[in-house]
């Protein structure tokens, strides 16, 4: 963890006692958070995270979502950056309903918290050693206008990441409510299947990852057909390749699921691209 993290506007140590038991995102789950990467001192994609938060921030019906754009994301990211002492890290900014109340807010107001760790990596690498993953399927997740955004409400991924640890896996797949395929624990998923990538649709319950939109705008780029869609999980067993994408660490390659094992050469070719932005 950082020495120092912006809460509300304030620099303070990390380990500062801030919270009441009366926070809503505490007591319920009630808020949302931005995963992202700061490179050379720079916020990498702020407009996409500006953008998704601000629509993340509406959704949930919380005011002053036009106050965190894209500058102001900059701006506290490398104002933080400089107190850490940090010119790479990754970050996590928690947005949450500042308001008392039950179910029921009394108000709609913003509070949020900017946390960093700082990280070595200059550039996103490609995982050298792929991941081992399979299917969690205890907890599917539900459709609704909600699936596409990362709230604080994670229990599924909670759930998700103690049947990863307890199974030794490196990353788990989960399903939603239907059986069909919707993202990975912490990311989002791409599968090449007959040299043509699927990645399940927004439709389909998975976050909307500010990383994923990247990597479909640079498989087009590239010329690989790219089609966003429903998927069964049956074709991890035929697919020739399967990676995960999130802001934080950019691009990982999965090598095996049960007995199959997968190449790495598309996403070769994606981080390569990725890091050219």
């Amino acid at each position: 963890m950082a020495n120092f993290i912006n809460f509300n506007g304030q620099v303070v140590p990390s380990d500062a006692k801030l919270l009441t038991t009366g926070n809503r995102s505490f007591r319920y789950g009630d808020g949302l958070f931005e995963s992202m990467r700061l490179v050379k001192g720079q916020l990498k994609f702020a407009d996409m995270h500006a953008d998704r938060l601000q629509r993340g921030m509406k959704a949930l019906k919380m005011d002053g979502y036009s106050q965190m754009d894209s500058w102001f994301l900059k701006e506290k990211a490398e104002q933080l950056a400089v107190h850490n002492k940090a010119k790479h890290a990754r970050m996590r900014l928690t947005v949450y309903r500042e308001a008392e109340g039950l179910y029921a807010p009394t108000q709609n107001a913003p509070g949020y918290c900017l946390e960093m760790t700082p990280i070595d990596e200059p550039r996103y690498f490609l995982n050298p050693k792929g991941l081992i993953v399979d299917i969690f399927t205890e907890v599917p997740k539900p459709l609704n206008y909600l699936s596409n955004i990362k709230t604080c409400n994670a229990l599924p991924y909670v759930m998700a990441a103690i049947f990863k640890t307890q199974n030794n896996l490196d990353e788990v797949l989960l399903l939603n409510q239907n059986g069909f395929l919707c993202e990975a624990g912490s990311a989002n998923v791409f599968v090449l299947y007959q040299n043509h990538l699927y990645t399940p649709a927004l439709s389909e319950g998975c976050v909307e990852g500010v990383m994923r939109n990247v990597v479909i705008g640079l498989a087009k780029q590239a010329d690989i057909p790219l089609t966003e869609a429903q998927i069964n999980p049956e074709i991890l067993y035929e697919a020739d390749e399967v990676f995960v994408t999130n802001a934080s660490r950019g691009i990982q390659c999965v090598m095996g699921y049960g007995i199959k094992r997968y190449f790495n050469r598309v996403s070769k070719v994606l981080v390569d691209e990725l890091n050219k932005l």
